[in-house]
């Protein structure tokens, strides 16, 4: 067999800024750690990285090792430190299986898979929780290996948010609501959803601002503290981000949540000025969805939270149903 790291050539590593040039699984570089030191663990587990490539190879083999490996209140092994695997055209792929730690002990694991002779895609989702020191990939030595097929949308959508944007709580890290878009519409992203810790600081606003993304999707309403922190840093970000982007399409959305209460319709208030005001001052390339729309007239919301504030995979696919349709039109403009 012979084997490829992930820093190879052609393996291709779709989700990390700057990965040609500094080759760290990591979705922070360390300065902007430096300046959000909440970011420190959070900002290197690789959630919404993919690793691409095209092969021939019947069969071939993961192996990962971790640096860290820890229990998830929430999530299971399977959702919190597995890859997932597909193989063919990104809309229609099949799921081969995934690549998963033994137990809570074992940091270096491995599986072989196995499809067809031809040359095809293989799309490989890195396991969202953990910070990942090494991976390799063997294929049999008669095959070939290729660069991935491009993505249709190549200039990815940049997600800046909570959990929820991380994916917290889907069963596998194929089934947050962006992952899923970003193989409806054949879409590369950036996943910066952080757990508890996206707020709104400007020094993000700043990094975004180096990166080439075709759109970006601002969603922090969850981690905000409280109302008045929203009001100090939405619009501020905002700004921040328009300045040096004044033609970037930037979608604004609320948190999904199943019974809209006082907190959170203040919360959506905040947002929405936000949204007004630009629209009043001329900006026609911004965008609001109401959190409160993906599941409000839903018989059945109860069934889409696994906490009353973490969707599962039913509440991320309400999402999608209205989230895509707006992305979709964005793109196509």
């Amino acid at each position: 067999m012979k084997e490829y790291t992930y820093k190879d050539y052609p393996i291709k590593i779709f989700g990390i800024p700057d990965f040609d040039k500094h080759k760290k699984i990591t979705r922070l570089p360390d300065d902007v750690i430096e300046k959000v030191p909440s970011l420190e663990f959070l900002g290197r587990r690789p959630m919404g990285v993919r690793a691409g490539f095209r092969t021939n190879s019947k069969k071939f083999t993961l192996k990962f090792e971790f640096e860290t490996l820890s229990v998830d209140i929430g999530m299971s092994i399977y959702a919190c430190q597995s890859a997932f695997v597909f193989v063919g055209e990104r809309k229609t792929s099949r799921f081969l299986g995934i690549c998963n730690p033994y137990n809570y002990e074992s940091k270096i694991f491995e599986n072989t898979f196995t499809k067809s002779d031809e040359m095809e895609d293989v799309t490989i989702f890195l396991p969202r929780n953990e910070i990942i020191k090494t991976f390799s990939i063997f294929i049999e030595d008669e095959a070939e290996i290729l660069p991935p097929t491009p993505y249709k949308y190549s200039t990815p959508i940049l997600y800046y948010g909570s959990s929820i944007t991380e994916g917290g709580i889907a069963c596998n890290v194929t089934n947050g609501y962006n992952a899923v878009i970003s193989r409806h519409l054949d879409a590369d992203y950036y996943n910066l959803g952080f757990s508890g810790s996206a707020k709104g600081e400007l020094a993000m606003a700043d990094f975004i601002n180096t990166l080439d993304i075709s759109l970006f999707v601002y969603d922090y309403d969850h981690n905000a503290p409280d109302v008045e922190h929203l009001k100090r840093t939405h619009e501020p970000f905002f700004k921040r981000i328009r300045e040096s982007k004044p033609d970037l399409p930037i979608l604004m959305m609320t948190r999904p949540y199943a019974n809209y209460g006082s907190d959170e319709q203040a919360r959506k208030e905040v947002v929405y000025t936000t949204y007004k005001n630009a629209i009043d001052s001329g900006d026609k390339n911004v965008y609001f969805i109401d959190g409160e729309t993906f599941f409000k007239d839903d018989p059945d919301k109860e069934l889409c939270f696994i906490d009353t504030i973490h969707p599962n995979d039913l509440g991320f696919y309400k999402m999608v149903q209205v989230i895509e349709p707006v992305i979709k039109q964005i793109l196509e403009a």
